[in-house]
């Protein structure tokens, strides 16, 4: 009898009951008679439709969506800006790079990304002691990104609260080894040993995250003491500003007297030639009439004499009396004392002899002068 006759007790292998007993087959096999039992219900159950008769679900279908999805879930794509962290039954299995990857699908292993090009920003204002015992308040600004996704996701808690708890402390430690004067004016100072330090404190506390930038743009006393603080603010201003005329004057006085020194020194060296030179050629020149004198000692007396009075007589003015007699003024100083008390009295005059003797003082008779 036909298998398909009715009342015939045979079955086509297809439609016969698969269960997770059957022995023999590969795995896809028994996935596929499993699937076909748990959709097709067999002769015994259900509608009495076979897996695959022409009223029932596609399994090609089915295994089709089973194979993409498996498939899917398989592929891992890391983009540039991502890194990613393979989990396999929770726990840390490897770090993936850019790129596509592979993995055993889902419960296996699990796929975490992590944006690593991402710039976070931290901004908050804490009030801090200064070393000298005053209290202001200090913005903090810090830029940071993740530099390690392991570390980032399993080398701490909370990395990120880490952050910002370490750049609290370190901010105030900073500031606390410093015046207050130099928390306002020289901050860029503090701001590069500041981020220096708190990457140093996120690499000990194994956070993954690396600081691009850590800046304090703003402090400012508590507003209890605020008008005091203008008041101090604008002293330091004026002292500024005084320095910088003084600096000013100073760029400008110093090079004129620089130059004046210079000059002064200059004539002084030219003076010293020139005195050194002139009694120079005296020394000389006496040396020469030391020979003549001691040959003729009349006559170089005489000679020396007559031209020490033609230098003084040129040098004093000259008054032709009446009797046409040449004779000598001589002025007193008209600052003198004794000047003073003789202004009154007759200058002296001194007469030459025709002989051109001896010179002897005289005073000229009333009315020769004139």
């Amino acid at each position: 009898m036909a298998w398909n006759t009715p009342g015939s007790s045979e079955q086509p292998s297809r439609n016969r009951p698969k269960g997770p007993n059957r022995r023999g087959g590969s795995l896809l096999t028994q996935l596929r008679d499993r699937l076909e039992g748990l959709f097709g219900g067999g002769a015994d159950g259900g509608s009495g439709r076979g897996f695959g008769g022409a009223d029932g679900f596609p399994k090609r279908i089915i295994l089709g969506a089973l194979a993409l999805i498996v498939l899917f879930n398989c592929v891992v794509l890391v983009t540039e800006q991502e890194r990613a962290v393979v989990l396999r039954f929770g726990a840390y299995a490897r770090s993936l790079n850019p790129g596509l990857h592979l993995k055993a699908p889902w419960p296996i292993e699990s796929v975490t990304t992590i944006n690593a090009t991402k710039i976070n920003s931290l901004t908050k204002t804490v009030p801090v002691l200064t070393n000298d015992e005053n209290i202001v308040q200090v913005e903090v600004n810090v830029q940071y990104r993740v530099k390690d996704a392991k570390q980032y996701l399993f080398g701490t808690r909370n990395a990120d609260q880490v952050l910002e708890q370490a750049a609290m402390s370190t901010v105030r430690e900073q500031v606390g080894h410093n015046t207050l004067d130099t928390v306002l004016g020289s901050r860029g100072a503090l701001a590069v040993t500041a981020r220096s330090n708190l990457q140093k404190s996120l690499d000990a506390y194994r956070t993954g995250l690396f600081v691009t930038e850590l800046n304090l743009p703003n402090a400012r006393p508590p507003d209890e003491v605020k008008p005091a603080f203008d008041d101090v603010n604008s002293a330091q201003q004026d002292k500024d500003r005084l320095i910088s005329i003084a600096q000013a004057y100073k760029a400008k006085v110093v090079p004129e007297a620089r130059g004046q020194a210079a000059n002064t020194r200059t004539v002084a060296q030219g003076y010293k030639q020139s005195v050194v030179a002139t009694a120079t050629g005296d020394a000389a020149r006496f040396e020469q009439i030391v020979p003549a004198y001691k040959n003729a000692p009349e006559a170089t007396r005489k000679r020396m004499w007559l031209d020490t009075v033609s230098e003084v007589v040129s040098q004093n003015k000259v008054v032709i009396s009446g009797n046409s007699k040449p004779i000598i003024y001589v002025p007193d100083s008209a600052n003198s004392p004794k000047a003073q008390q003789t202004a009154t009295e007759p200058p002296v005059v001194q007469s030459l002899t025709e002989e051109t003797g001896p010179v002897r003082a005289t005073r000229p008779a009333r009315g020769e002068g004139k």
